[in-house]
């Protein structure tokens, strides 16, 4: 039996996902692939890592600090978030990511990005944290559109890969994955609506890439609705916010992201024995 584990992105409410994460560390569950997209590839690594503990320590820590995440980063280097910050003295220095531990953890992660010339999304293997490359997709993971610069790899260009696949179900279910787990950051009933405006504006060099960030908040929410009947069916299991969470995309406060994290410990908890059941696993 191949299970998998799906991170949806969401900025800020990614803290929300490291509660989860860590809950499930806490419990050692495992999966056998896991799937993170734009936030949920940059704190699920911890996962892969076994670092419990570490996403909400070093959010805590520097979220005062402006010039890491927000307008003084965009306006100094052209991105929302800090290059240098983030992908380089984060997990390098400042509090040091566990790459042997993730190297040596069976567990496959792939960050989803897309792909500015084909405006589809790419899986991309992180299968080892000191590798450039590696962390270059995962910082085009992360970089949303319109307040990131294209993070380019092997000349081509990449975002954020929630434009192209914010939740990749599918995927996984093509992939031939008999049990799914998906953490999703808004709750139930959410739906984006509308369309997002001037995109041939910001992208006119890259058309279909542009025309599927257009359409983004129409495929989401066919995702979303995919995402309810395969749960009413039972061919996956959902982790989401039992509650609306108030947190912008940049949140600098503590008190917001503990409390972002702290629901997504107690939704875990909360579903644990309806989720061992679903992985058939005997908890006793």
């Amino acid at each position: 039996m191949k299970t998998a584990l799906i991170l949806e992105g969401g900025g800020m409410r990614g803290l929300y996902t490291a509660g989860v994460l860590d809950t499930l560390m806490e419990n050692d569950i495992s999966v056998d692939a896991v799937a993170g997209v734009s936030a949920g590839a940059l704190f699920g690594i911890n996962y892969k890592s076994k670092q419990i503990g570490r996403v909400l320590r070093y959010n805590l820590k520097y979220a005062g600090i402006s010039e890491n995440l927000g307008v003084k980063s965009l306006l100094k280097t052209g991105d929302l978030m800090s290059k240098q910050f983030y992908f380089d003295d984060l997990p390098y220095k400042l509090d040091v990511m566990d790459d042997e531990t993730y190297r040596n953890n069976p567990t496959e992660f792939y960050a989803v990005v897309s792909n500015l010339n084909t405006g589809l999304a790419e899986y991309k293997s992180i299968y080892d944290i000191k590798n450039s490359e590696c962390m270059e997709y995962l910082r085009a993971s992360g970089s949303l559109p319109f307040v990131s610069k294209p993070v380019i790899i092997n000349n081509i260009p990449y975002l954020d890969g929630g434009v192209c696949d914010s939740i990749p179900v599918q995927n996984y279910i093509d992939k031939g994955y008999d049990k799914i787990i998906v953490v999703l950051t808004r709750p139930s009933g959410y739906r984006k609506k509308g369309h997002i405006h001037f995109t041939k504006l910001f992208y006119k060099n890259y058309p279909l890439f542009s025309e599927t960030l257009k359409n983004r908040n129409h495929y989401y929410s066919s995702q979303c609705d995919l995402v309810d009947k395969l749960e009413t069916d039972k061919r996956i299991f959902v982790i989401r916010p039992t509650e609306r969470i108030k947190i912008k995309t940049t949140e600098k406060s503590r008190k917001i992201l503990q409390k972002a994290y702290d629901l997504g410990k107690k939704d875990t908890i909360d579903k644990l024995n309806e989720l061992y059941d679903y992985l058939e696993v005997n908890n006793e």
